[in-house]
C-alpha cells in the first residue's frame, strides 16, 4: 500500500487507499500546490515518488494510444496487479471501467487507513465497513511481505516505553534500533519483511510467529483470536495465501467505484480535467 521496492510500497498502499472516503478513484494521484490533496496527508507520506511517476508515465502512454478511454484508477489497479506478479506473487483479472474521482482532500485520509498501531478489532471494523471480512484483512496485510516503511511509523515500538515492545524478537528490535536510533532522520526507511524483502511470498506470516512484524498492527494479527487462524493458515500454505490475496484485491477494487457524473477519465493523473 507500488513498486515496493520503490513502487509497490505506494501501490499496495495505493490500492488500500480505496478505504479513503472517495474510494478506488485515483484521488491519491492528485498533486496540489497548497499541499492539501490526499497524497499530502501524513499517512500517505510513505508513498514512493517513483510509484506516482510510473503511473503518470503509464497513463501518458495509454492516453497517446487511445485518448479518453482508460482512467487513472484503472491504470493504478493494473499496476498493482502487475507489480505483485513481477515480484513472484500471483496475478488476477482486474475488473475495469472505474472513473477517476473529482475530489482529493488530505483531511479525508485521517482515520480511514489501517495505522501501524491499530488493534485487530479496529482494523476489522475498518475492513468490515468496506465489505471485507477478517480473512480479506489478513490476506491484504500480506502485502507487507514487500516494501518499506519510514522509521517514524514504528519508532514508538522501540522507544515509547523506554524499552522495545516485548512482542518484537530481541534481535530484530536491536536491528531496528541500529537502523533507527532515537535521533535519526524520520525519513530513513526499513524493509517491511527482513527475510525476503523484494519477493512477494508468505514469509510475512511466518515472520509474525517469530516476532518479526514491523508494525504493532502486523504483530497483532498473529495474536488476535479472530485473525490468528488465517495467519497460521497462510504461513503454512503459500498457495492458500495467494488465492485469498487475489480474491481480496478484487473485492477491494470494488470499493467506492465512481460512475456517471460522479467521476471522469482524467487526461493527466495528477490534475482534474
Amino acid at each position: 500500500m507500488i513498486i515496493y521496492v520503490s513502487f509497490y510500497c505506494s501501490w499496495s498502499r495505493g490500492a488500500v487507499a480505496c478505504f479513503v472516503g472517495q474510494g478506488c478513484d485515483a484521488s491519491v494521484m492528485i498533486a496540489s500546490g497548497s499541499n492539501d490533496a490526499e497524497k499530502d496527508a501524513p499517512d500517505n507520506q510513505s508513498l514512493a515518488g517513483d510509484g506516482f511517476d510510473t503511473v503518470v508515465r503509464a497513463k501518458a502512454a495509454v492516453e497517446k494510444a487511445c485518448p479518453g478511454v482508460v482512467s487513472c484508477a484503472d491504470v493504478l489497479a493494473l499496476a498493482a496487479r502487475d507489480v505483485v506478479s513481477m515480484s513472484s506473487g500471483p496475478s488476477w483479472t482486474v475488473e475495469l471501467g472505474r472513473l477517476d474521482g473529482l475530489v482529493s482532500k488530505a483531511g479525508d485520509v485521517t482515520g480511514r487507513l489501517p495505522g501501524p498501531d491499530m488493534r485487530p478489532d479496529a482494523i476489522t471494523a475498518l475492513f468490515d465497513g468496506n465489505g471485507l471480512a477478517v480473512r480479506d484483512m489478513v490476506a491484504l496485510s500480506g502485502a507487507h511481505t514487500v516494501g518499506f516503511s519510514h522509521c517514524a511509523r514504528f519508532a514508538g515500538r522501540l522507544y515509547r516505553r523506554g524499552a522495545a515492545d516485548p512482542s518484537l524478537s530481541p534481535s530484530y528490535a536491536r536491528q531496528l534500533m541500529a537502523a533507527c536510533p532515537p535521533d535519526v532522520d524520520p525519513t530513513i526507511a526499513v524493509d517491511m519483511d527482513p527475510v525476503t524483502p523484494t519477493v512477494f511470498d508468505n514469509k510475512y506470516y511466518a515472520n509474525l510467529a517469530a516476532g518479526l512484524g514491523l508494525f504493532a498492527s502486523d504483530q497483532a494479527l498473529h495474536d488476535g483470536a479472530a485473525s490468528r487462524p488465517a495467519v497460521e493458515g497462510f504461513a503454512g500454505n503459500q498457495t492458500l495465501f495467494f488465492e485469498a490475496f487475489k480474491e481480496a484485491m478484487v473485492k477491494l477494487g470494488r470499493v467506492g467505484v465512481k460512475s456517471g457524473g460522479d467521476g471522469e477519465i482524467r487526461r493527466d493523473c495528477t490534475a482534474f480535467n
